[in-house]
């Protein structure tokens, strides 16, 4: 009886000791290998006074930091191209940190051959990251984005007519971080009637433009966290993505009310892991409704 007791205590520790084992074994696996290829496609809608009856229904697609090197792939890219693709934009931006190190990336010269392949009815959209201000980055990132057929903001604004003469304005911000920001230039002469679209890479830069008339900001920098625990909020974001880390916020104390979306990025930074915190592209339609 005695002996029978003490197998099963041993058979239980022996259980005990080999899931304490191949536990962790597993969660790298998946936070390595699994979690950073997969890919959620978010749709959100936009409600806002400034949208126009022939504005209804317009699409912009999101899709940001990439960090394209050793751990996020030209392969995985062309897949993003696929699935934004799929979803019959009629705007496609950029939000920043295309290239995770430019000084030791040897397949540059490949990307315009991915990117190219974006189709948007008004054109596509770029902004700086500040991974692509670094050292000779912001050169590297601009000849690419011009090969690819993307319009690059740096402190500057473009003005989309639709059809009724109303007006999509997109403003873009240089990289808060290491570029040379300048919303007083870049907001010059825009109207507060009309819908304002802007791109700046870090969100927590939404409290620094309150006198500015922004309808919707797309901002990326922050990964999600990148690895997050259950039920919890991110471990780490990085400087000027603390307040506003993922997701869609509601601001209603700027000069008009603020959407502000993060998005999660599809690539990674320093660690090539993601836990809880799925690459995705964001898909935002436009209502007055």
């Amino acid at each position: 009886m005695k002996y029978t007791i003490f197998r099963r205590i041993v058979r239980r520790l022996i259980v005990f000791t080999l899931i304490l084992l191949i536990f962790p074994i597993i969660l790298y696996s998946y936070s390595k290998s699994i979690e950073p290829k997969m890919l959620d496609v978010n749709q959100i809608t936009i409600t806002s006074n400034s949208v126009s009856k022939q504005m209804e229904g317009f699409k912009i697609v999101q899709f940001s930091d990439s960090h394209l090197g050793a751990h996020y792939t030209l392969k995985q890219l062309n897949n993003v191209v696929d699935q934004i693709n799929n979803q019959n934009p009629d705007l496609i931006v950029f939000t920043g940190d295309l290239i995770d190190n430019s000084a030791i990336y040897n397949k540059i010269d490949q990307i315009p051959a991915v990117l190219q392949q974006l189709k948007a009815k008004y054109g596509k959209y770029a902004i700086y990251g500040n991974h692509d201000v670094g050292g000779a980055g912001k050169k590297i990132s601009a000849s690419v984005f011009i090969k690819s057929g993307f319009t690059v903001l740096e402190n500057e604004q473009k003005e989309i007519v639709l059809k009724d003469h109303s007006k999509l304005n997109i403003i873009g911000l240089d990289d808060y971080l290491l570029g040379r920001p300048n919303p007083a230039k870049a907001f010059k002469s825009i109207r507060k009637n009309a819908f304002n679209l802007l791109l700046v890479h870090e969100p927590d830069v939404a409290e620094r433009i309150k006198e500015f008339p922004v309808d919707l900001q797309l901002s990326g920098h922050s990964h999600g966290g990148q690895v997050k625990l259950p039920f919890h909020e991110a471990i780490y974001t990085p400087p000027l993505a603390t307040i506003y880390t993922e997701g869609l916020y509601k601001i209603n104390h700027h000069i008009k009310p603020l959407n502000l979306y993060v998005n999660r990025g599809i690539g990674t930074t320093r660690l090539p892991f993601r836990f809880f915190s799925v690459p995705e592209i964001s898909v935002f339609t436009l209502t007055n409704k």
